[in-house]
């Protein structure tokens, strides 16, 4: 049997990853200078020389170019914190410090530096995009590895290291979430070293058994 393949989509395959590149490239580049909601497909299609049909070939629709803008953003402080994460020579106290103290640090940085940007994600955020919810679970598996080493070390003393990692990526949500850090940075907070002080403490802290578990049953009387 025959099978005629259509040249166009060849070519269009052939070119595909090189050609989203060069989108993404360009989608990025608006997003900084003029905002992501202000750019359009049409802005995209017109600096690399092609139609808006054509962008809508490889991504179809902004939300999708946004949210894979998004991923290449997050995932530079993802690559960051997976590498803290199994860092030798670092205890596991050190390495949830780090960890903290990077993650805030990015969202700080790119509120300052980078505010377009720093809306698009955001945006993202506030629209629980699902590239923001696979940021989240990647930080958050990054936490519980090291809350695992730690309990494997001996140095932490919690029996679930999955929801203990859950409960400290909660706790320093204040700390790196784009909305609490841009919008309400007077918001009342602890200082952030104060708060991993306070976090370390827990983790050291053997687990206890409720107190009403522990207590003698009450002998009735007659």
């Amino acid at each position: 049997m025959t099978i005629t393949v259509d040249p166009l989509q060849a070519s269009l395959e052939a070119a595909a990853p090189t050609t989203r590149c060069r989108i993404l490239a360009a989608a990025e580049r608006f997003f900084r200078e003029i905002g992501y909601q202000k750019t359009t497909v049409a802005d995209i299609a017109k600096t690399l020389g092609m139609s808006p049909a054509n962008v809508y070939r490889f991504f179809d629709s902004k939300k999708a170019i946004n949210e894979a803008v998004v991923e290449r953003v997050t995932r530079e402080v993802e690559a960051l914190i997976a590498g803290i994460a199994v860092a030798p020579g670092l205890s596991a106290d050190q390495r949830v410090a780090e960890i903290i103290r990077e993650l805030h640090r990015d969202c700080i940085e790119r509120c300052k530096d980078n505010p377009r940007i720093h809306e698009m994600v955001e945006a993202a955020m506030s629209e629980s995009w699902g590239v923001c919810r696979h940021h989240i679970d990647r930080i958050g598996a990054a936490l519980e590895r090291v809350v695992t080493d730690g309990v494997r070390s001996g140095e932490f003393q919690v029996e679930d290291p999955a929801v203990t990692a859950a409960c400290l990526h909660v706790a320093i949500t204040r700390y790196c979430h784009p909305v609490l850090v841009s919008q309400y940075p007077n918001a009342p907070a602890p200082p952030i070293d104060a708060m991993i002080a306070f976090l370390l403490r827990a983790l050291h802290e053997p687990a206890r058994t409720n107190a009403r578990s522990q207590a003698k049953e009450p002998v009735e009387s007659i």
